[in-house]
């Protein structure tokens, strides 16, 4: 913005000075002032994205250009950049960062109270336009800040259809019960607190961020009440050491579901295409099942989250950055991503159309949704987490009480 303010200045200075020194009136120089006004002001913008999403920008940045031809000369660039560490990289340099830029909803809180977002003019029109957990995703303090991009970052059951049946996708058990009759598995990352949160989530158990935005508050280690802390650790105690079951990494299930030892596991849509090019016509997907907590069976919850596209501060073209970051994200470009990516869409056209209605991932995301929480946790969240299931995993092999592992880790969540 001051580099916007100080060239306007600039520009009238120096015309005031033209003008006292009779140049002004020159028709040679009225007439080169003429033709230089007719030539359309160059562009330049840079935009961050997810490097699996080179070649849909491409197209979308070229529809762009195609659609306001003549209005400016653009000299767009896009640039790979993860979005989970996005907002670590613009705040790093806010005045060099990209003028557009893709992130996971829940770096916005941090974007926009470090001055890297402004709200955004035209709130109502973009609302109303995408589903209401996305619109959310993108508002702090009842003010929309982003461009909701897609409604999908979050996990569910892929199944082969081949080995379970409707029935026994409906419970942890009757999974596990299948891989262990057939010598395969059902994998689920337990070194990510993210899939973790889980078992934890649809108990009455509750972790969250505090009024600061920095520190969290959590009772998993709850000691009363209908389901307590250590009902939960038990339970996944008893899931470890089953032989149907292992914790795998994203990366593990998929070279499992391609070499055939895993026929159930935990992920996203990000994988859908490669799970169907794996298992074809006996690809399944559902919501999270329920498990055996405590005497009854529990829900698994999840995280939920979006994708949204900003438009930085400082920007030295905002209203063009602002038209772009629109675009990207309207619903021509939203079904596009869906066609190239496989990724769900938050525009509400988009997301009621046949073609989504007919993607079995998108169908079991958007049915676990109703069991879902937008992720909003602070830092400490994640390593006491990954540190408690590390030991449950192992089969809890220090012989320290389960409470005490959950003291400790709540602990660590609500430290400050």
């Amino acid at each position: 913005m001051r580099k916007r303010i100080c060239g306007f200045l600039l520009g009238i200075l120096s015309a005031a000075a033209l003008t006292g020194c009779g140049l002004a009136e020159n028709p040679d120089l009225t007439e080169k002032t003429d033709l230089e006004n007719t030539e359309s002001p160059k562009v330049e913008l840079v935009v961050w994205g997810a490097e699996e999403d080179t070649e849909l920008m491409k197209q979308i940045i070229q529809s762009f250009q195609m659609k306001y031809q003549g209005e400016a000369d653009f000299q767009i660039s896009y640039e790979a950049q993860g979005e989970s560490q996005c907002k670590d990289a613009l705040i790093g340099g806010l005045e060099d960062g990209a003028d557009v830029f893709s992130f996971a909803d829940d770096q916005l809180n941090t974007l926009a109270a470090a001055g890297a977002l402004d709200p955004i003019e035209n709130a109502d029109e973009i609302s109303s336009r995408n589903l209401s957990s996305a619109v959310e995703a993108a508002t702090v303090d009842n003010q929309l800040y982003a461009y909701p991009l897609t409604a999908d970052n979050g996990y569910f059951l892929y199944y082969n259809k081949q080995y379970i049946t409707e029935e026994q996708v409906k419970t942890l058990e009757g999974i596990l019960e299948a891989a262990a009759a057939n010598k395969k598995l059902f994998t689920m990352d337990w070194s990510s607190a993210w899939y973790v949160y889980s078992f934890f989530g649809n108990t009455g158990l509750e972790v969250g961020l505090n009024d600061d935005g920095i520190t969290n508050h959590c009772t998993w280690n709850q000691t009363d009440g209908d389901i307590k802390g250590i009902d939960v650790a038990q339970a996944m105690l008893e899931i470890a050491k089953n032989p149907g079951f292992a914790s795998c990494t994203d990366e593990e299930f998929l070279n499992g579901v391609r070499n055939g030892s895993v026929i159930a596991g935990v992920s996203g849509v990000w994988n859908s295409v490669a799970v169907k090019e794996a298992w074809g016509e006996n690809t399944g997907a559902a919501k999270l099942p329920t498990y055996s907590c405590s005497g009854r069976q529990v829900q698994m919850a999840s995280f939920s989250g979006c994708k949204l596209v900003g438009v930085n501060a400082y920007s030295e073209h905002p209203q063009w950055a602002a038209k772009l970051a629109e675009w990207i994200t309207n619903e021509q470009n939203q079904q596009l991503r869906f066609e190239m990516r496989g990724q769900g869409p938050s525009n509400l056209a988009v997301a009621d159309s046949d073609e989504i209605r007919q993607s079995p991932a998108i169908t079991a995301l958007i049915e676990q949704s109703e069991f879902s929480q937008l992720q909003r946790v602070g830092g400490n969240f994640w390593d006491p987490v990954t540190k408690f299931t590390e030991n449950i995993l192992a089969g809890n092999p220090s012989g320290q009480s389960l409470q005490e592992q959950l003291d400790e880790m709540v602990e660590g969540i609500s430290a400050r």
